[in-house]
């Protein structure tokens, strides 16, 4: 914790007004119907409890944005965060982690059906979907089901209450908006349209090498015979056109952030349920060295695992055949699972909302290698405005200390940045600026700024 931290922590917390804590309430009521909507053995019941519990962690999570944020001026706002145990790994981040790793372990290892259709723990929930799903998708409602449309609803709800808190940017006023549209309409509604019209399951918004199956030879053939001749070379032809090619012109011209926070849905909750757990991230050099280290690794090895699965697949080599699939297995294990999930989500409220994004994600990799080395994007800084507040690297969830940055008037030009442009909002001086331009002037430009701060100072 900083010094400036430090002092806020000896101030006591302002009371909490009786609107807000009934709004509270309701979403608290919510979540505790989920108990028996999940356990009761009376199915009819759990099923009222569990549309019960969806509607009043709505209104009421609804209900306090329009209520916290919607009748104040708008901007950043991140008074008492680390006062607050909820949102500085107190108790209630504590239990909130617990809750959120345990759910997505039960998901992933524990809810596979069997043979009488019985999805485990969660069998209550997932068939409490069965009459959405079939009219949706034209079939019965499955654990993954469940878990898109939480992922959904988490996203809509906090989406409402991102446009309520910074409705004073055009900026994350159409970022968050265009988040909320993808994740509705490519992630969770038009996957389910293709599967309630006999085509596969398929996520347009997702490329190679984040759903690194969609380039694997299995999926490839999958695609290709049970989506049909045009629209399964369709699916096929989209996922490497637009990771080979649209990618990089993409990134090119508006940096990584076209995609992880424009169209990403793991970008896309980081951004809306996770707004609150920003400050957490760790802006430490370790923690970048870490950065480094396990990204690229991560990126190296679906790079390399796609490729042996290739040959394998050719009969160049036929030893791989025996190996290559236990790899894949691996890799959707322990990357797939257990990073992106289990760690990726659940860790939000310890070490902040993009440590996924951060650490593991290979897309994320690949874009920050092109958008260092050849992209026009660059958030440009004014020394001579910066006041070191701290407030812009406070907000980056990406744990990049822009503070540095702005002190000296450097422009930003990192990897790991998303461009959600958090810390240009936070900066009370106009200091940063996200900006799109020649590349030969990415530097140029805050040179000179760099050289009139010099000048003013002396």
């Amino acid at each position: 914790m900083n010094s400036a931290q430090t002092l806020t922590a000896q101030a006591p917390l302002p009371e909490v007004a009786g609107t807000e804590k009934l709004l509270l309430t309701l979403v608290a009521l919510g979540l505790l119907l989920l108990l028996p909507a999940t356990f009761d053995a009376d199915a009819q019941r759990a099923h009222w409890c569990f549309f019960a519990a969806l509607g009043l962690i709505s209104v009421g999570a609804l209900g306090w944005a329009g209520w916290k944020y919607g009748r104040k001026p708008p901007g950043v706002q991140h008074n008492n965060l680390w006062l607050r145990a909820s949102t500085s790994r107190g108790a209630v981040a504590w239990v909130t982690g617990i809750v959120l790793t345990g759910f997505y372990v039960i998901l992933y290892w524990f809810s596979s059906p069997d043979d009488q259709g019985n999805y485990g723990p969660l069998n209550q929930l997932v068939h409490a979907l069965d009459p959405f799903s079939q009219w949706l998708r034209n079939r019965p409602s499955d654990q993954w089901f469940l878990y898109g449309t939480f992922y959904t609803l988490a996203i809509l709800v906090m989406g409402v209450r991102g446009l309520l808190k910074y409705r004073h940017s055009p900026y994350h006023l159409i970022r968050t908006g265009s988040l909320m549209f993808f994740q509705l309409g490519f992630a969770f509604l038009l996957p389910g349209l293709l599967l309630a019209f006999q085509r596969p399951e398929f996520y347009f918004s997702y490329f190679w090498p984040l759903k690194q199956d969609y380039l694997f030879p299995d999926t490839v053939g999958y695609l290709l015979k049970d989506g049909g001749p045009a629209l399964g070379v369709f699916m096929v032809f989209w996922t490497a056109v637009i990771s080979f090619v649209g990618v990089p012109v993409l990134t090119y011209f508006f940096g990584k952030r076209w995609y992880c926070s424009w169209v990403c849905g793991c970008g896309g909750l980081a951004e809306t349920a996770g707004d609150p757990y920003r400050q957490l991230s760790d802006k430490s050099r370790t923690a970048w060295k870490w950065e480094v280290r396990i990204i690229y690794t991560v990126l190296g090895l679906i790079v390399l695992l796609t490729a042996l699965l290739w040959v394998g697949a050719s009969g160049a080599v036929p030893a791989l055949q025996g190996i290559t699939q236990p790899l894949s297995q691996a890799y959707g294990f322990a990357i797939g699972a257990v990073f992106s999930g289990v760690i990726g989500v659940g860790f939000y409220p310890l070490m902040g909302a993009r440590v996924w994004c951060r650490f593991g994600c290979p897309m994320a990799a690949y874009l920050g290698l092109l958008q260092k080395h050849f992209s026009r994007f660059r958030i440009t800084t004014n020394g001579a405005q910066c006041i070191s507040c701290g407030n812009c690297s406070n907000v980056c969830e990406m744990g990049i200390d822009v503070k540095q940055y702005a002190q000296r008037g450097e422009p930003i030009i990192r990897a790991s940045c998303v461009g959600c442009g958090m810390c240009s909002t936070a900066c009370p001086r106009g200091v940063l600026n996200l900006e799109n331009g020649p590349r030969d002037n990415r530097y140029q430009g805050s040179q000179l700024i760099h050289a009139d701060s010099l000048r003013i100072l002396s």
